[in-house]
């Protein structure tokens, strides 16, 4: 694959050199700290009430744990941020392995949780596949995009062979069920295709196609039908199938512009299931109102870009898998949060999805984190091109003559 930098490319890359100061990009790390910090002050605010009536008295059973699992985030992110990019490309098929057996497993041997087997039970330790087979997509597909530029832009073939995995994941998570994940991972690689090359009406037409396939999945269980249903009107059956939806938006109510004040949620109080999990942000729009909501979006559309502005970077120094790979976590970290905003809010009918570093979830945490720091690991190899410390050849894998998928 060639690629050939413009006049005009050249020089935007200077002036994005000139600059660029130190060796990440600390406008990301802030606000992921932001965001983290957001994430403990909620999960205290919101669980204390739940894990008192559920734990006998240990109030801080949820808050104990989520900082457990901040500190094996921060020790994952050190353990990611010293490996080259370079092996994520090189591994990148073998994860994806990795992720479809293990969503085999969990179907026979995973842990049940309300109807879904989602977990498999590693002892005190729960594995969420779904949250992992999030990242090895992402992975996955950045590399397939770098192997099958040419075929992507001029065949019909390069577009649907990824289908093909695509659909063979989201038939796995479907199986357990979880839909939310599959929306992100679909959303997530179609999204990237686009950016990889795909022709317009390629991507116009999967997309349509994608769409009318969720909708007939959305409406094929009953289960999901009602959430349909109670999505268009919440308030016909307000004590019922509209429970949770309903009480969520009393709490987007009660929050005004300035909100409650924090630890001042009734929601919270056994009124909104999900409270310290996929509903938190219903408990931050009543504690710090329109202002704490307009807060963390920001923080998310911040992320988003300097996402973004990673990937540019990356794809003008000619390192494609690097882009893609950051395009790819920015638009599935974005994607997710918007999601659960969307059903937060009642913007989207309900799914299971956790808002990522703030809402409780020790797995989505984890790869929440792991996936920002590979994000920051390709901003640091950028750097080191732009001092000349390392060379674009040996910063990714010479995929020349390497054409398997």
């Amino acid at each position: 694959m060639s690629m050939v930098m413009s006049g005009n490319q050249f020089a935007n890359s200077q002036l994005i050199k000139s600059e660029r100061q130190g060796w990440y990009d600390r406008t990301l790390i802030s606000v992921v700290i932001i965001l983290s910090a957001i994430g403990l002050i909620m999960v205290t605010s919101s669980s204390l009430h739940y894990a008192q009536n559920t734990f006998s008295g240990h109030s801080y059973h949820f808050v104990n744990r989520h900082i457990i699992y901040m500190l094996i985030t921060l020790f994952a992110v050190v353990v990611v941020l010293s490996q080259p990019i370079v092996k994520w490309q090189k591994y990148g098929p073998y994860l994806l392995i990795l992720g479809l057996i293990l969503l085999v497993l969990v179907l026979f041997f995973g842990r049940s949780v309300n109807g879904s087997k989602r977990w498999l039970d590693l002892g005190s330790f729960t594995l969420q596949v779904s949250e992992l087979i999030k990242l090895f997509v992402v992975v996955y597909i950045a590399g397939y995009l770098v192997r099958r530029t040419d075929e992507l832009q001029t065949q019909l073939t390069g577009f649907v062979k990824p289908l093909v995995v695509l659909a063979l994941v989201s038939g796995l998570l479907l199986l357990e069920p979880d839909f939310g994940a599959v929306v992100v991972i679909l959303s997530t690689s179609l999204a990237m295709l686009f950016l990889g090359g795909a022709r317009l009406w390629q991507f116009i037409g999967l997309t349509i196609a994608v769409g009318a396939t969720l909708g007939g999945i959305a409406v094929s269980q009953p289960y999901r039908l009602q959430r349909i249903l109670t999505f268009l009107d919440p308030w016909s059956d307000p004590f019922g199938s509209g429970y949770q939806l309903t009480q969520s938006l009393i709490a987007f109510g009660r929050g005004n512009i300035f909100g409650q004040g924090l630890g001042n949620s009734l929601q919270k109080l056994s009124y909104l299931p999900e409270a310290h999990t996929d509903f938190i942000f219903a408990v931050l729009a009543e504690e710090m109102g329109l202002i704490g909501v307009c807060i963390v979006l920001a923080l998310f559309f911040v992320l988003f870009f300097r996402a973004m502005k990673i990937g540019r970077i990356a794809l003008l120094q000619q390192r494609a898998y690097s882009a893609y790979l950051a395009y790819g976590i920015g638009f599935w970290l974005t994607f997710q949060a918007l999601i659960n905003v969307g059903v937060a809010s009642g913007a989207l009918p309900t799914k299971g999805l956790t808002l990522p570093f703030v809402s409780y979830g020790g797995n989505s945490l984890l790869v929440s984190g792991i996936a920002i720091a590979i994000l920051l690991r390709v901003d640091f190899e950028s750097r080191l091109v732009e001092r000349k410390l390392l060379s674009v050849k040996d910063s990714e894998l010479d995929i020349s003559g390497d054409k398997n998928d």
